[in-house]
Order: C-alpha cells, then structure tokens, then sequence
C-alpha cells in the first residue's frame, strides 16, 4: 500500500490545498492517515473517495434530469 501526502494528492488532483481543507470540512475528503506530523491518503483511500464523489455527481445529475 502507498500513501501521499495531502500537497502530493492534491497536485495529482488538480486540486488546491484550500479545496481540500473545504472538502475536509464538508466530510468529502479522502480519509487520512496521521504518522506523527503528516496527514497521508492511501492509495485505498484515494479510490473510494473516487467512488463516493462518482456516486454522488451520479446521484446529482438523475435528480435534474
């Protein structure tokens, strides 16, 4: 199993840092890992948080039509 670090993830992403401390607050980020300072995401991690937010752009693109 590998992990990143939240910065990593994010340029991975295409996302900013600030996008992911917003997500964190509405519960939609990747479940993180603390080893001693660092917050890291798992590959695993990474994958269901791709899932979730496929579900949810799903679920979300069924109720307007």
């Amino acid at each position: 199993m590998s992990s990143k670090s939240i910065k990593r993830w994010c340029d991975d992403r295409d996302l900013s840092r600030g996008m992911f401390y917003i997500l964190d607050r509405q519960g939609k980020a990747p479940r993180t890992m603390k080893i001693g300072r660092r917050r890291l995401i798992t590959d695993e991690a990474d994958a269901t948080w791709e899932r979730e937010r496929q579900a949810e752009s799903a679920a979300t693109e069924a109720a307007v039509v």
